[in-house]
């Protein structure tokens, strides 16, 4: 689904670049909640997770692969306005970095990638959850459906997108039909892939989980002296220290770009697939970025090419939780700023 440069026409890409701005500038003033919650370390690791992950195609069928997109993911962990932040930040770095998706198109792949899934996967899941019972368990169905309807749905807008601003003259019809008809396969391995990550972690650490964290039974805390203290489900857990588990976190999302990657399909995925029988492939143009040392998800001047690509996952790992904790940060910060301001005026 990474849409490269050339695709829609200009006036497409500037209003998708002001979508993905407002989506943006709109996250950062209401991420403050759910990151005092789960916390800005939280966001650059799943950010990096879902890059690490993303570098991972696996096969859908006849020659075409998908990858996890990752918004309803996102969404489930760290919440729907900090998820936003955590894909678009993806983006940015794939995007200037590893020249993987184009720049004047990096507005559309904010707008389908990181605003679309996210909000559909993330209403999908709070739906469910209304209507399932209000258990932690609850969260893993209800955010795998709703990872399996984010993808299909920002394939059909890609669609529209196309309808509006195309580069070619292809029948809309039939774009829509291929766009969703192998995005519903894709969307089975995002489903699954969200329901191994959602499985591991509610199992592990439940209030590391956005969504789950208000659904649990209060929890019973035993320190290393035996005394016990109760958190009700209503208030973020903060007496268990996760440097651990961040720990492992970042250890397996290293492994996944390292070693992992490594064995990804080949095949080309499923925006390209439809392009290249639809016709409008050869629309794409080179990223301004084409020639970064990182393009490809290789390292320029390394002639082994696992080691390229093992040494360019791991870079791009670390430089998205980096990107990740920052923005993080900073909408903690500008959210702070906002609330105490009434407090200075007071005064």
């Amino acid at each position: 689904m990474h849409v490269p440069d050339g695709f829609f026409d200009a006036p497409t890409s500037i209003a998708t670049g002001l979508i993905a701005a407002g989506a943006v500038g709109f996250s950062l003033r209401r991420a403050n909640r759910e990151i005092r919650e789960t916390g800005p370390a939280l966001a650059g690791l799943t950010a990096a997770f879902v890059f690490a992950v993303q570098m991972v195609n696996f096969p859908v069928g006849a020659g075409t692969s998908g990858h996890l997109l990752g918004g309803a993911l996102a969404a489930a962990l760290v919440g729907p306005w900090t998820a936003v932040l955590v894909m678009s930040t993806v983006l940015l770095v794939q995007g200037l970095l590893f020249a993987d998706g184009g720049l004047t198109a990096l507005g559309t792949n904010i707008t389908l990638m990181a605003v679309i899934t996210v909000i559909v996967g993330y209403f999908v899941t709070r739906a469910l959850l209304t209507a399932l019972p209000k258990r932690v368990g609850t969260v893993v169905p209800a955010a795998t459906i709703g990872a399996f309807v984010s993808v299909p749905v920002a394939a059909l807008a890609f669609t529209g997108l196309y309808m509006i601003g195309g580069a070619v003259e292809i029948p809309i019809g039939k774009l829509a039909t291929a766009m969703v008809g192998w995005h519903l396969l894709v969307g089975l391995g995002e489903a699954v892939i969200t329901a191994a990550v959602l499985s591991a972690v509610v199992a592990t650490r439940p209030d590391l989980v956005y969504a789950a964290r208000h659904l649990k039974a209060d929890l019973v805390l035993v320190d290393a002296d035996g005394n016990t203290s109760t958190v009700a489900a209503d208030k973020p857990i903060g007496a268990r220290p996760a440097g651990r588990s961040y720990g492992i976190a970042v250890a397996a999302t290293l492994l996944i770009a390292g070693v992992v990657s490594l064995f990804a399909s080949a095949h080309p995925d499923g925006l390209e697939f439809v392009g290249a029988k639809l016709g409008f492939e050869s629309a794409a143009k080179d990223s301004a970025v084409a020639g970064s040392p990182l393009a490809d998800y290789g390292v320029t001047g390394i002639g082994n090419e696992q080691v390229s690509g093992a040494l360019a996952g791991i870079i791009g790992v670390l430089v998205t939780i980096v990107v990740g904790l920052a923005i993080a940060k900073v909408a903690a910060l500008r959210s702070s700023a906002r609330t105490e301001q009434p407090d200075l005026i007071k005064s």
